[in-house]
């Protein structure tokens, strides 16, 4: 009883927020509600007895990619009339593109009715020991069978990541930069200046 309760609620959460995502005219408000549906949906991934896309959704989504977005948001200074006339100028690209995704969602529950692909069987390689959690067994695979794969990955996202260095990386061309001889060579008395100032007359720049 509890466990349909509990489903009941998280799914309510989950729709409600996401719609909130999509209706909310503030992008931080929209941001927000988007960390609120993650941790709904973490919920859900726990009932169902997936713990570890929980542990990846709440440290991964809301931890890392939410909070980013909600810096960037903030960070921003986003011009609203100008975000509109965006909106209402893409609005039939937009609709085409939605409208190829509900044709492929149909297709594909369309196949899905129709029976399963069979694209083959398993030869039980990748069978966990008995009792093992989602975490255990995960980690066995990714550390054990597909520890190259794994590892080829991190590769990838290392490249992607200098690369992203690289790219955005300016150089600023109205300073020269710090000059270490030169501050090095900087007296106390040219360093600072004792102004002493008389009381009620202020300092003059």
């Amino acid at each position: 009883m509890i466990q349909t309760l509990a489903f009941y609620l998280f799914a309510t959460l989950v729709v409600a927020s996401a719609t909130l995502v999509i209706l909310s005219r503030n992008p931080v408000h929209s941001v927000l509600w988007l960390i609120v549906a993650f941790f709904n949906a973490a919920g859900l991934m726990v009932l169902v007895g997936a713990e570890f896309i929980a542990m990846l959704l709440v440290i991964v989504y809301v931890g890392a990619v939410a909070v980013l977005f909600l810096f960037v948001v903030m960070m921003l200074d986003i011009d609203f009339a100008e975000l509109r006339a965006g909106f209402v100028k893409n609005f039939p690209l937009g609709m085409l593109v939605a409208v190829v995704l509900l044709a492929e969602i149909v297709l594909g529950i369309g196949a899905y009715k129709a029976g399963a692909l069979q694209l083959g069987s398993p030869d039980g390689t990748a069978t966990t020991a008995p009792g093992a959690t989602n975490i255990a067994a995960i980690g066995e695979l990714l550390y054990g069978r597909y520890l190259f794969l794994f590892e080829a990955s991190g590769l990838v996202l290392l490249v992607a990541m200098i690369g992203a260095i690289v790219l955005t990386h300016r150089q600023r061309s109205d300073t020269r930069g710090q000059i270490v001889a030169k501050q090095n060579a900087r007296r106390p008395e040219e360093a600072t200046i004792n102004m002493k100032p008389e009381v009620g007359k202020g300092m003059t720049l």
